[in-house]
């Protein structure tokens, strides 16, 4: 690998973390209302009414659980992109967070709508950050592709 192509890669890397990162924490701001109480959910009890929608298939009782998992997962694997700790597993993580998402949404609105909202492609740049991250945030040259 040239030179140059290592540093399209740490950017792209850097660029995928900070993405889904971002999208994540600002999933968790709308649900608290820092977007606003007008925009998204607005608040916390919006949030465990879409999250009864999305899992429209599990019993009511465990939506509240559901609703706070997602929040809990959200935040820490949110944190955790943007400072690029543990980045191999974390990646992963939220591989698997955004496939179970969009499998949820499908089974209760249909294929359309995680396609439309782009959760199995951000699933799949999280796979590929998996892939291609050496497991820290600042990978180099002489960086093992095997570090935990």
């Amino acid at each position: 690998m040239s030179a140059r192509d290592f540093n399209v890669e740490r950017w792209a890397i850097l660029y995928a973390r900070i993405a889904l990162g971002a999208a994540f924490l600002s999933g968790i701001a709308d649900r608290f209302g820092l977007w606003g109480k007008n925009v998204g959910y607005g608040d916390f009890a919006h949030f465990v009414q879409y999250t009864a929608k999305v899992n429209s298939f599990m019993p009511a009782f465990t939506i509240p659980l559901l609703a706070w998992a997602a929040t809990v997962a959200e935040l820490v694997l949110g944190i955790a992109l943007i400072s690029g700790v543990w980045l191999r597993s974390v990646a992963l993580g939220s591989a698997l967070l955004l496939f179970l998402f969009g499998t949820a949404i499908a089974i209760s609105f249909g294929l359309k709508s995680p396609l439309d909202y782009s959760v199995f492609s951000a699933s799949a740049a999280a796979v590929l950050l998996t892939l291609r991250s050496s497991g820290s945030s600042s990978p180099s040259p002489h960086h093992s592709q095997k570090t935990p």
